[in-house]
């Protein structure tokens, strides 16, 4: 497991790659301060100093055993996200929780949509995060709220929409 601080936001980041043909280390590091940051930012997120999440990078085959223990659901997703401590004053911290990804769920969801495969992980991260500060997409008006501000902050990071020409999914993981 590898700790990065990210400076500016100074959220701590735990990385640990459990299983999958994941890009290195410090391509995933890069990707999560780069896609966390612009998170948190865009979406105008509180955060005590030094609050964590960690990242989990495995297979198909380990998010399927969480999706399963934890969802109810016996089949792969692509990111799954685990909420840490409840907000105080809308300030969240110490533990922001933690983002669970399946490489081949990834990788196949990219090829499909005909976008570079770090684009799509970032986006991803950022879908995951948002879910850690309650935001959700099992109904019609949040699923617009969380898509519109995982495109704007996206866009400011210079990735296209990635639900353009796609219909809005509630309950979409």
């Amino acid at each position: 497991m590898t700790e990065v601080e990210h400076a500016p936001e100074g959220v701590l980041i735990d990385i640990a790659v459990e299983a999958g043909d994941w890009p290195d280390e410090t391509a995933l590091i890069k990707l999560a301060q780069t896609a966390i940051a612009a998170a948190l930012k865009g979406a105008d997120l509180e955060v005590l100093e030094k609050a964590e999440v960690s990242l989990l990078f495995t297979n198909d085959e380990g998010i399927q055993k969480l999706n399963h223990q934890w969802r109810d659901k016996d089949k792969p997703t692509n990111v799954l996200s685990f909420p840490g401590n409840d907000p105080q004053d809308d300030v969240y911290g110490p533990l922001l929780g933690d983002i669970v990804f399946a490489y081949e769920t990834v990788a196949k969801e990219a090829e499909e949509l005909g976008i570079e495969f770090n684009n799509h992980l970032t986006h991803l991260t950022v879908h995951g995060l948002l879910h850690l500060f309650d935001y959700d997409h099992q109904e019609k008006d949040e699923a617009e709220l969380m898509e519109s501000l995982e495109t704007a902050i996206l866009a400011g990071l210079g990735i296209d929409d990635p639900y353009a020409g796609r219909p809005l999914e509630a309950d979409g993981d």
